[in-house]
């Protein structure tokens, strides 16, 4: 059959509504999050039998530090990027010299920290994780995480294009080389902890190659100083921001290590790899849902502050979605993926669940001080944030242990988040539906905390009827809100049909 034959046969089936386009890809963007996070659930059973509380204590401390110090080496340059790109997408140039000006700062950054780490590695194990022994483990992390870094722009560059498919392809790569590397380090050739380091470190070496490899090629290699300069305006206030943010977001491991035991923080660690299912899921559906945000921001200006509050709620809804049921069934997920020695992260799987349902909004406000350069807002934000982290979690790690971190970490959050809510709409006044969104909210926090409360009060099949109970009510809030409709599962159907003629024209 004749390529332009089958490519109009295959437009005329069915015309894609703008919001089947939504669905379809928020449908493509989700694919990553099954295999980059799905699928290390079912390695879980493996390495927790392979590996002890203390070796993930040690792994959750040296990413501790590669976050922090990765977070300085990036300097704000991938949010600068995501917001510039929309600035100069129009030419090819400007695109091209914006990409690999930031690149090349970012490389320069990290081979000046990484020479640095590896020099006074053990030092910084002894006071990171208590012993110098561990100084290998806490260099290669840091690699890793700048590698990550470098990869995110050009994810960025990808989604910010409509490329969904590249983008999902180089994601999934990186995904399946980690978690088959892992495999072999750790249950084959037994190197320990380490292998998990090593994994994603060569995965994302690898992608980075892979892609630098194909964008030289598409676009001719440029630099520009005024890009460059313009995008260090907006990136350098935000330095501070991604200090503190760094801080705030691993204090609570570093503490539980000082003031609590190696094997807490393990646990607390596995806890948090399963409750950040919520904070990836999230991340893949912010693909779709922050250019959108900036294209209105954009494109509407003054009139866009409503559009943005209108196209926001169903993505709200969809983004709180996982985390209500994380918070629900984290019981049955860590009692089954785990041993006994790892049990006690049941609560902190619903609590932490709980404070990154929450961080919705954390994005969107990001995205209104970006939009109007107010970043040393943030940084601001983010200070205060972190006081209040510490304030908050000293006391309740030093009484209860990982169990206090999660609580704690989770009600600095939840202020923290709505200060940080209150600024941005003073700045830009999102015109949000509270009237659909407070009751989901509410909804949330009810059966989160229900969960936890009735856990050793009230036998399973009790508290399992009331789980299912609780998760129904979320879908009767979906249908009374009007994000779950019939006219939207149409638009699911069509679009699964029209996968479905394309696939068999294709083939026929």
């Amino acid at each position: 059959m004749d390529p332009l034959e089958t490519r109009n046969r295959c437009g005329d089936a069915v015309a894609e509504s703008g919001a089947e386009r939504q669905i379809r890809d928020s449908l493509l963007y989700l694919l990553p999050l099954v295999v980059s996070n799905l699928l290390p659930f079912l390695t879980l059973p493996i390495f927790t039998r392979i590996l002890t509380r203390e070796d993930y204590g040690v792994l959750a401390l040296a990413q501790v530090y590669a976050v922090f110090v990765g977070g300085i080496a990036n300097l704000g340059m991938n949010s600068a990027y995501e917001r510039n790109y929309f600035q100069h997408r129009g030419s090819t140039k400007d695109a091209a010299s914006l990409l690999f000006s930031l690149l090349l700062f970012v490389l320069f950054t990290t081979t000046v920290l990484g020479i640095l780490t590896y020099l006074n590695r053990e030092t910084l194990s002894a006071w990171i994780v208590g012993s110098p022994g561990h100084g290998d483990i806490l260099f290669w992390a840091f690699l890793n995480q700048c590698a990550m870094n470098l990869v995110i722009f050009y994810q960025l560059s990808l989604r910010n294009a409509g490329e969904s498919v590249p983008y999902i392809r180089y994601t999934v790569a990186i995904s399946l080389l980690n978690l088959l590397l892992s495999l072999y380090f750790v249950v084959v050739a037994h190197i320990g902890v380490i292998g998990l380091v090593y994994a994603p470190l060569i995965a994302n070496s690898l992608i980075f190659i892979l892609l630098s490899r194909r964008y030289i090629r598409a676009w001719s290699f440029s630099l520009s100083w005024p890009l460059f300069m313009d995008s260090l305006k907006i990136s350098y206030p935000l330095t501070p921001r991604i200090f503190l943010g760094a801080a705030s977001q691993q204090f609570d491991k570093y503490m539980i290590g000082l003031l609590s035991t190696l094997g807490g923080v393990g646990v607390y660690r596995i806890g948090q790899q399963v409750a950040s299912l919520v904070f990836s899921y999230m991340t893949q559906l912010e693909h779709v849902f922050i250019p959108g945000t900036y294209r209105r921001m954009f494109d509407l200006k003054e009139e866009g502050k409503e559009a943005v509050g209108r196209y926001l709620t169903s993505f709200f809804y969809v983004s709180i979605s996982v985390a209500f049921l994380i918070c629900l069934f984290s019981e049955e997920v860590i009692s089954i993926l785990t041993p006994p020695a790892f049990h006690d992260a049941i609560d902190i799987v619903t609590i932490l669940s709980l404070y990154y349902g929450i961080l919705f909004f954390g994005k969107i406000t990001g995205v209104q001080l970006v939009y109007l350069k107010k970043t040393p807002i943030t940084s601001l934000l983010t200070l205060s944030a972190l006081a209040l982290n510490v304030a908050i979690n000293i006391p309740f790690i030093y009484a209860w242990g990982a169990i206090g971190a999660a609580w704690g970490t989770m009600l600095a959050g939840v202020v923290s988040c709505a200060v940080s809510f209150f600024v941005a709409q003073h700045y830009y006044g999102i015109r949000w539906e509270y009237g659909k969104i407070i009751p989901v909210l509410v909804l949330f926090f009810s059966a989160a905390m229900i969960t936890v409360v009735l856990r050793n009060h009230v036998d399973y099949p009790q508290r399992l009827l009331l789980k299912l109970l609780l998760a129904s009510a979320y879908v009767y809030a979906g249908v009374w809100i009007r994000v779950i409709t019939a006219e939207n599962i149409g638009h699911l159907r069509n679009l699964l049909h029209l996968r479905s003629r394309i696939a068999a024209q294709r083939n026929g």
